[in-house]
C-alpha cells in the first residue's frame, strides 16, 4: 500500500484543495489518504479516499476523490 502524506486536488495547485494526514476538520483529524486499488485494477477509475478520526466513532470515509488532476506527496521516512 502507498502511504500518502498530503494530496492537492485541482487543475491548478496554488487555487487547489490541499488534505494532509493530521488536518484537523472540525472535531475530527484526517487519519489516512489512501489510494482506491481496487477501483483501479477493476474499473481502471484513479480514487482517492480520505479518512478521519474522531474519538466517538473512530476512523470513517470522509472524502472520495474520483478523476480528478491530484498532485500527491508522499509520505517518506529518512
Amino acid at each position: 500500500m502507498e502511504l500518502i502524506r498530503k494530496i492537492i486536488v485541482g487543475q491548478n495547485p496554488k487555487d487547489a484543495m490541499a488534505y494532509f494526514v493530521g488536518q484537523k476538520t472540525g472535531e475530527a483529524v484526517v487519519d489516512s489518504i489512501v489510494q482506491d486499488e481496487r477501483a483501479l485494477s477493476k474499473n481502471g477509475i484513479r480514487r482517492y479516499l480520505i479518512y478521519i478520526y474522531t474519538k466517538d466513532k473512530g476512523i470513517m470515509l470522509w472524502k472520495t476523490i474520483d478523476e480528478m488532476p491530484c498532485l500527491i506527496e508522499h509520505d517518506c521516512d529518512f
